[in-house]
């Protein structure tokens, strides 16, 4: 079985803010010492254009009445990222540490931006961070891993975000079950089934 998760993601998605909450706490419940890496799938680049903060405003109040008010407590739409590029930069950077601080920024930019409402998208913001783990202020041009991971996300068929893979199964945002109703509202519920089927394949 692998020993490695793969997950290409925004970090602008909601969707992927829960999912990779509940996946993560899935992983050091039942599988401790499978690695994640969160790889970059920027949705700018997939639409044409960057998500905007009152767009995802919208889903994030039908995910927080639909599946838990503990997530997104500090979102602020007027400090959402214009691009995520350089934040897609440093998670890449971190993973060139080791796996475990790669994770961890993946997750941190992801909080910062939901639940401390900081726009991740701010070069002195992303600084910080970097400085935090000891790692440069990230350019805002895309590195070669960000193009690297698109590039290889592309030629793997990834359907959007959060898209998992473990070997050879491919898993689209398994901790979530998502549909919409007769109206086009969005409907959002935990997967249970979803994410265990996901986590029997690691």
């Amino acid at each position: 079985m692998p020993a490695e998760v793969e997950v290409f993601a925004d970090i602008t998605c909601p969707f992927t803010h829960v999912g990779l909450k509940l996946v993560a706490s899935r992983l050091v419940e039942q599988r401790p010492g499978v690695e994640c890496r969160v790889r970059a799938w920027p949705l700018e680049w997939v639409n044409g254009a960057p998500l905007g903060g009152h767009a995802v405003a919208v889903k994030i109040q039908v995910l927080r009445d639909q599946v838990g008010r503990e997530f997104f407590t500090g979102l602020r739409p007027d400090r959402f990222p214009v691009t995520t590029i350089p934040a897609l930069n440093l998670a890449a950077a971190a993973y060139g540490v080791d796996a475990a601080t790669g994770m961890f920024v993946s997750m941190e930019l992801r909080d910062e931006l939901f639940e401390e409402g900081r726009d991740i998208g701010d070069p002195e913001v992303l600084a910080e961070i970097a400085a935090r783990h000891g790692l440069d202020a990230p350019p805002p041009e895309p590195s070669s891993a960000v193009k690297d991971d698109y590039a290889d996300g592309q030629d793997r068929g990834v359907r959007g975000s959060p898209d998992f893979f473990t070997g050879d199964n491919e898993f689209f945002c398994p901790a979530l079950d998502l549909d919409h109703d007769d109206a086009g509202q969005l409907l959002a519920a935990i997967d249970i089934e979803g994410l265990e089927a996901f986590i029997s394949t690691i």
